[in-house]
């Protein structure tokens, strides 16, 4: 008999509705035994492969419709038709076009957009009846000027169109299926996060093709059989009590603690990373049900953990396609920012909720691929595939290239507002873009840019002996991991380790996959004018050669001589989101077919903005908690508070600057003075009266009562439910 998790989460809530409160759910986390059951689950709420084919056979056709983008003209009634009876098969009624606005990290739920409507009219006798044509699903329409657009809508001009993204598949969720869909204005300029990822995914499908062609692979063919951009995204939580976050006004305006004394345990012990899930906190029950969530949508979450602060975790899925990754991975957060209160816990995804202790990434794992897998950054089978030794080294230095000519768009792409408290924090990279190769590949490149080297690279394995008769030799890579560096090669992929937890990351992946089309645009067109593809490759791994980097980037003399090196390095993601509209971008961008000047612009002023409001949250959020918390638990424990009311004025007339300055960058620019100057200052005059206050006039709850579940258990004893 196999107790599950299904009848320990009915128990778990028992337990909670029994003793009044959402946050005594710790006994929420009562595992049950998995059951292999919970597989044929899987997917059922995707509308793809198996399911789609079902459902589409009945209309007369098959899933194999859904693999051109060219249905959508020519049998859209027929997809309709069948998504409508897969919806109502599993309890839905309703359509959305799902889109991903500007602008939405740290501040809307879920971060995307949508209208939900019924699938229904009512025919001649005033009865409802289902109603979902290929019209209603192929496109939407909304109001563009609601959402931040940078000035590419006005009230007087105000229309935006959703048109279905045929890369990602439809889901389904509650009552409510989600079509994936592309945002844009009247005239077609971008107004969301999508269409220009799917524009650079264009790019560098195009760009691959015709490289891979003069290395000796032939791509050309039908739509689909290019080259592809995979992801896969890990993502970084913190889970705290509910109760506690119902007592932190700054953490449900702005989603991070303003202020806050450290706690006597932070994790200096590293003794969080990696710990057994524990079973008497509701953290375990509460990833589980997640977990489970995600199963059904096809979203193949298959990694949890502890991370390195206490309180915080991590989920990873299996990797796969750029824009399907980045639909999925927006549906976790908002999954679990759902699931969290139904096991009395708050989950954070700012990048940096607290203090002191790391904050949360979410490393982008890049990699490109032909359709039928063979992966272009994994030396083996890419050379294997063209039939070409140095078909690797050639795609690596494109690829350096990039880097160095262009990392400071790779460095905008992570300019988050949390990032400002995160990067080189020994969490994360520094705001130095370098890449990191290993050095048995660095020397292999060394001496095919010399011409010194011949033949392949093979990347080397060592042996590890233990000298034990229990643990038998086993092999390892030659290459260590460097987890400071911005930028490494992990094997067939690389690991853009700077990106933070609560971004949309389709601008990243836009920036990786336009930057390294053209580098492989310029090889390929060098190489048509006669230029063998070696000689092109080492003159470019020559000319951008410093961009390598193998050592520690949280020593201070190393990034001393990253940055006489030259290598991009813009410390204030305010100076970085600027760059978007630099000449050499903009030229960039258009000359791809990803932005144009007009939407780089608008792209900036949304950046900035987005900046700034963030910043104007965090302030108005700190004055009330001077106000009604601080100021009067001070005055109740005789401490002074004259600085701490001199300090609201200060935030107050920092506002009425910002407000008063004529242009987004001017504002986000004094903006970032008063986060990390003017009101770190402030923090420091709070968290010292917090130190002296006593606890029971402290009305605001602690980073210790935040941050440590395992300590702070109060769980009922509970019986254990069997199934037979």
């Amino acid at each position: 008999m196999l107790v599950t998790s299904a009848a320990a989460r009915q128990l778990a809530r028992s337990v909670i509705a029994a003793r009044g409160r959402a946050a005594a759910s710790a006994s929420s986390s009562v595992r049950g035994f998995a059951s292999i059951d919970q597989y044929d689950d899987f997917g059922k709420h995707v509308f793809t492969g198996k399911v789609a084919d079902e459902y589409l056979k009945k209309q007369g056709s098959s899933g194999d419709v859904l693999d051109d983008p060219s249905w959508v003209e020519e049998h859209s009634d027929t997809v309709a038709a069948a998504v409508l009876d897969w919806a109502t098969d599993n309890g839905a009624n309703v359509y959305c076009h799902w889109f991903q606005p500007m602008a939405a990290s740290g501040v809307r739920h879920g971060l995307s957009g949508q209208v939900q409507n019924m699938m229904m009219k009512f025919n001649s006798d005033l009865e409802p009846v289902y109603d979902f044509k290929g019209k209603t699903l192929i496109k939407g329409e909304t109001d563009g000027s609601s959402y931040p657009n940078g000035g590419l809508r006005g009230t007087h001009c105000a229309g935006g169109y959703l048109a279905v993204d045929t890369s990602s598949p439809i889901f389904l969720r509650g009552d409510t299926i989600f079509i994936p869909s592309a945002f844009v204005s009247y005239y077609g300029a971008a107004l969301d996060e999508k269409t220009p990822l799917l524009r650079a995914n264009a790019a560098v499908n195009k760009q691959a093709t015709r490289l891979l062609h003069h290395l000796g692979l032939d791509m050309t063919g039908e739509w689909g059989k290019g080259v592809r951009s995979n992801i896969g995204l890990e993502q970084e939580i913190f889970l705290i009590p509910r109760e506690t976050y119902y007592k932190r006004p700054d953490l449900q305006m702005s989603g991070r603690t303003v202020i806050g004394k450290d706690a006597p345990r932070g994790q200096e012990m590293c003794d969080h990373y990696m710990a057994p899930l524990s079973s008497a906190t509701p953290a375990l029950a509460c990833m589980q049900e997640i977990q489970d969530e995600a199963w059904k949508m096809g979203i193949p979450l298959k990694t949890r953990h502890r991370e390195v602060a206490p309180g915080q975790f991590e989920f990873a899925p299996l990797y796969g396609y750029n824009t399907t990754q980045i639909d999925q991975n927006l549906m976790v957060m908002q999954i679990i920012e759902e699931v969290a209160p139904r096991h009395g816990l708050a989950a954070l995804l700012q990048e940096k909720p607290f203090n002191d202790v790391n904050g949360s990434g979410k490393h982008n794992n890049w990699s490109l691929a032909t359709a039928d897998g063979i992966q272009l950054l994994d030396p083996k089978d890419i050379n294997k595939a063209t039939g070409n030794d140095y078909a690797f080294p050639v795609i690596m230095a494109a690829i350096a290239a990039a880097v160095d000519e262009h990392g400071d768009l790779m460095r905008m792409s992570i300019s988050s507002p949390g990032n400002d408290f995160r990067l080189g924090a020994c969490e994360a990279p520094p705001a130095i873009v370098s890449m990191y190769l290993g050095d048995d590949m660095t020397f292999y490149l060394e001496h095919f840019k010399d011409g010194k080297g011949k033949g392949e690279y093979v990347p080397g394995v060592k042996t590890l002996d233990l000298g034990t008769r229990e643990v038998l030799p086993f092999q390892v890579p030659a290459e260590d991991r460097n987890r400071t560096s911005p930028f490494p090669y992990g094997g067939s992929r690389f690991e853009f380790r700077a990106v933070g937890s609560a971004q949309n990351v389709s601008m990243v992946n836009t920036v990786l996959n336009t930057i390294v089309a053209e580098k492989f645009k310029e090889f390929s067109d060098r190489i048509d004018a006669g230029e063998s593809p070696n000689d092109v490759a080492q003159e470019a791994l020559n000319k951008h050669w410093r961009v390598i980097f193998n050592g520690d980037n949280y020593c201070e003399e190393a990034q001393e001589e990253l940055t006489n090196r030259g290598i991009w390095r813009i410390d204030s993601g305010v100076e970085a989101i600027h760059t978007l509209t630099s000449e050499k971008n903009v030229k960039l961008f258009e000359k791809m077919g990803v932005l144009t000047k007009e939407e780089c612009e608008a792209r900036e002023m949304v950046l900035h903005d987005h900046y700034t409001g963030t910043v104007e949250l965090e302030a108005l959020s700190l004055v009330d908690m001077l106000n009604q918390h601080i100021i009067p638990s001070c005055k109740k424990s005789d401490v002074d508070v004259k600085d701490l009311e001199v300090s609201v004025k200060t935030i107050k007339d920092a506002m009425a600057e910002i407000h008063g300055a004529e242009t987004s960058y001017a504002k986000a620019q004094l903006a970032r003075v008063l986060r990390l100057e003017t009101m770190v200052d402030i923090r420091a005059v709070c968290d010292a009266v917090e130190e002296i206050v006593p606890a029971e006039n402290w009305t605001l709850a602690t980073y210790k009562e935040m941050l440590f579940l395992d300590s702070h258990v109060d769980a009922p004893a509970t019986e254990e439910i069997y199934e037979e």
